[in-house]
């Protein structure tokens, strides 16, 4: 049971809600500006059981492929099974979960692929909160990886983590970044992380805070990165490699994803849940790339690494 002297306010939903679908126009505003062509198409839609969300896609940009960022305030009376398992107090409540999730695709394939979520989410029963808690993240999935890229990635993760517990903050969250985003099946990790943390209940305004830390701290970890390698000449090749380790990705949100899991086992809009998913993709059986070659060097950054130490 959640402690009632840790309960948030009466109107705290309302600030959560606020917050994200600001954010979700300033990501987009920014996004628009740095890709200097296409513009974000809005998909409104509700949802039977309750609540609704806007989709936002941006295709065939300058610099972006496909970006998807969507924002949803969705709300029920059941759980999923999975979810009232794995956490007996949810039983029989009604809940409401906030959210804004988005994944970027470049054209470029020397310009990461990323992912970024920020949510909140509440359980009610008898007209009390029985549970309550924030949980997101961003992580980076390079196809070529530059070593300050990741260093300005984990620096910044690092830097906004410092107001919430500092170092503790940043290598708790930072490992269990690596550990959720690992395909198991192939012993790799998506990408070189970043941030992940989920149930964060402890003070609410405290962890609030932290949320939007996290929320605003996405667009100064990314631009940059668009900036440096938006405009890199590539060929056939590299564009293979993109496409062909983007079957990752897509292994990844279908098989070990929580939030995929949870919105279509709560009934939740399938198109909204699979926006992650790339515009295109390759799949080759038994590729191994060329001992020695630039794509050969990925496979050193599939692994948890402390990064801001080896790197620096």
């Amino acid at each position: 049971m959640t402690d009632t002297a840790s309960l948030p306010a009466a109107d705290s939903f309302e600030r959560v809600r606020d917050y994200l679908t600001g954010l979700q126009d300033r990501i987009c505003a920014a996004i628009e500006t740095a890709d200097g062509g296409a513009r974000f198409v809005e998909d409104a839609w509700t949802r039977e059981e309750g609540g609704g969300g806007r989709t936002r896609i941006l295709r065939g940009g300058n610099v972006f492929e496909q970006a998807g960022i969507g924002f949803s305030d969705v709300s029920g009376t059941r759980l999923p099974p999975s979810a009232s398992a794995a956490r007996p107090e949810l039983a029989g409540a009604s809940w409401r979960a906030v959210g804004v999730s988005l994944v970027f695709h470049p054209h470029n394939p020397y310009l990461p692929t990323t992912h970024a979520n920020v949510r909140h989410f509440r359980a009610v029963r008898d007209g009390q909160t029985v549970a309550w808690w924030f949980g997101g993240g961003f992580d980076l999935t390079p196809f070529y990886p530059f070593d300050e890229d990741v260093l300005h990635w984990h620096r910044t993760a690092r830097a906004l983590c410092e107001p919430f517990g500092g170092s503790d903050r940043y290598d708790a969250h930072k490992r269990w970044c690596d550990e959720y985003f690992l395909l198991k099946h192939r012993n790799e990790t998506r990408g070189v992380g970043g941030l992940f943390f989920d149930d964060l209940h402890g003070d609410f305004e405290r962890d609030f805070a932290y949320q939007r830390a996290v929320g605003d701290g996405f667009l100064d970890a990314y631009l940059p990165l668009v900036d440096r390698r938006r405009g890199l000449p590539y060929g056939e090749r590299e564009r293979a490699f993109q496409l062909y380790r983007r079957g990752r990705y897509v292994e990844f949100n279908l098989v070990f994803d929580r939030g995929t899991l949870f919105g279509l086992q709560s009934g939740g809009r399938t198109e909204s849940i699979l926006m992650s998913l790339p515009p295109l993709v390759r799949w080759e059986y038994g590729f191994t790339p060329e001992p020695g070659s630039a794509e050969a060097r990925l496979a050193d950054y599939l692994r948890p690494r402390d990064w801001l130490s080896e790197l620096a």
